[in-house]
This record gives C-alpha cells, structure tokens and sequence, in this order.
C-alpha cells in the first residue's frame, strides 16, 4: 500500500554513516555471492547459512561442520530469496539506518544491528521450534532499527509513495508509517497467516529495537524527537 522514499531527518552528530553503508555493502556482496550460484547450490546455501530452529536447537546436526549453531543466528541475516527481498531490506535501512547510527555512534549502532539480527531470530524460532526449513533475510534486523527509529524520532517526516488512485509521495510522521507496519505484521499474526513471511522475526526484531535504543542513544538525543 505504500513505500518509503526518503526522510527528512539531518544527521547531527556523525559525518558520515559508515556502518549503514558498511552492513548494506556486505548484504549485497553476499546476495551477489548467492546469485551466480546454481539453483541447487543457491538452495544449500541457504540451508547452511540460515537459521533453522532444528539445528540451533541441536535436534538435527549442523550442515556446515566448522559453523557453530549459534552462527547461523546472525549469518541468515546476510541472505536473501530474491532480489525484490533484498532491495526491500536495504531500502529501508538506508532511510532509517543512518539517523539510528547517528543517536548511538558507529560502534554501538553496530552491536545494537547485530543483537536484533539474533532476537528476531530467537523470537522466530520461539514461535516455530520443530521448523526445518531456514529462515533468511535482513528483515529482523532492519525491523529493530524501525523500533529505534519509532521510539527516537516519531515525529520526523517520511515521504512514502501511496497508491491512493495513482501512486502519489506524501509526507507522513513516522510515528504513522511506522505504526501502520508495525500493525500490519500483527494482523498477519493475528490471523494465523500461513505466507512464507517470518511475522515473528520481524515483530522480535521491532521490540528489541526499542528496548536497546532507550539504552544505546547518546544521553543528548531526546525520545521522541525528530521535529
């Protein structure tokens, strides 16, 4: 129903956001890695870097021998299905990313993406203990950094592009926006959705993203803020 663009949010403390840049750089390089294999070869990729619920349990052994189970917590958050999931993720890590990098710092910001990689993944797998299939993408993370941004600066203007009629760039809170996706993947929770869409990941990596935040953000940068 509708996709950000872009925000109008100006960094205030850092120059330059190396580690966005730096984490959608590394995403990308991975799912190029992903893309020239062949399908099969894509498949078992995804098999030995996801994250499958069985085997960070120890219920099924490792494909990868030399990869602690623990690993795979964070290494799916690398990996994409598609090109459509990966440009979705970075999208919009890029719009929200460098202002949550630039209330934390390079290095805290760096922990904080890391550790909503692995919650949204724990949250996942609380919820799918028996699962065998791996789960991938940048989405838990990406939604942490959608909590932080909530929580930090709600009241920040994002130009989405809506499908009203046609599709138009409006300017809305990201209080609204973000809310709107936030009940949106409650909703799919809610109604027992069965798309291959990781619900709980997503929701997972959203709370954690605002429980770290309150802990993370420099002691200048206000809640709330962002007007």
């Amino acid at each position: 129903m509708f996709l950000p663009l872009h925000d109008t949010n100006p960094l205030r403390h850092v120059r330059f956001p190396y580690v966005t840049y730096g984490l959608m750089a590394v995403t990308i390089i991975c799912f190029l890695f992903q893309s020239v294999l062949p399908p099969a070869a894509f498949d078992q990729a995804t098999i030995d870097f996801g994250m499958i619920p069985i085997v960070v349990r120890n219920l099924y052994p490792q494909p990868v021998p030399w990869l602690p189970d623990w690993a795979t917590l964070v290494t799916y958050a690398f990996l994409h299905a598609d090109w459509l999931h990966l440009l979705s993720n970075m999208l919009f890590l890029w719009i929200f990313g460098d202002n949550i990098e630039d209330a934390m710092g390079h290095v805290r910001f760096l922990a904080f993406y890391l550790i909503c990689a692995i919650c949204a993944a724990l949250a996942h797998m609380a919820f799918n203990l028996d699962a065998n299939g791996p789960l991938i993408g940048a989405s838990g993370a990406v939604a942490g950094v959608m909590g932080a941004y909530i929580l930090l600066f709600p009241h920040a203007r994002v130009f989405v592009l809506a499908r009203i009629i046609i599709p138009i760039p409006l300017p809305v809170p990201a209080f609204w926006m973000l809310g709107f996706w936030v009940a949106t993947q409650l909703f799919y929770v809610v109604i027992g959705s069965t798309e291959s869409v990781a619900w709980w990941a997503h929701l997972g990596g959203f709370v954690t993203g605002i429980i770290l935040a309150a802990g993370l953000k420099r002691r200048e940068v206000v809640f709330w803020g962002g007007r």
